[in-house]
């Protein structure tokens, strides 16, 4: 048994494609790892029509934070309510899990540093200062930043520290 228990895991509700998320986002963060998958058993099967040994959930870890991957049915959506910020140090960072991330997203829900990746969850790709830059006791730094921000879709750090300078 694992001693260290994580308070909060986050539960990604997915249609049935809970492991193929769980691989993708896996193979974009570098200490990243699958963990255990479980699998629909036959009284699920009997009474929802779910497929005897269908994955069922699949844990998961990106950066050291645990995941869980459920394959719930259509019910449910994802929606821009919750989001999966990225903090990044380089523009080269910052352009590695844009693209990364967005590869095969809807391209029409990208702006100011969010997009929605393929299996339509929303994240936030962003440099790891700009919640300082958008925070500024100078209001004007703050509104210039912001306003450049609201002029992209993938955030450009040179341009927002040439904003937030003047």
């Amino acid at each position: 048994m694992n001693n260290k228990i994580q308070k909060i895991t986050t539960n990604l509700w997915f249609d049935t494609q809970a492991e193929e998320a769980a691989k993708f986002y896996t193979s974009i963060f570098k200490n990243s790892k699958i963990g255990r998958i479980t699998r629909y058993g036959r009284v699920r099967h009997e009474i929802e029509g779910i497929s005897e040994g269908t994955v069922m959930t699949v844990e998961f870890q990106l950066e050291g934070q645990k995941f869980v991957a459920l394959n719930g049915g259509p019910q449910f959506k994802f929606t821009e309510a919750i989001s999966f910020i990225v903090n990044c140090e380089s523009q080269e960072e910052l352009d590695y899990f844009w693209e990364k991330i967005s590869e095969g997203g809807d391209e029409k829900a990208q702006a100011c540093g969010w997009l929605k990746d393929r299996f339509s969850v929303s994240w936030q790709v962003i440099p790891a200062d700009l919640t300082e830059m958008v925070n500024s006791p100078d209001a004007e730094k703050s509104n210039r930043v912001m306003k450049a921000i609201l002029q992209m879709k993938k955030i450009d750090i040179k341009t927002l520290k040439q904003a937030y300078e003047g």
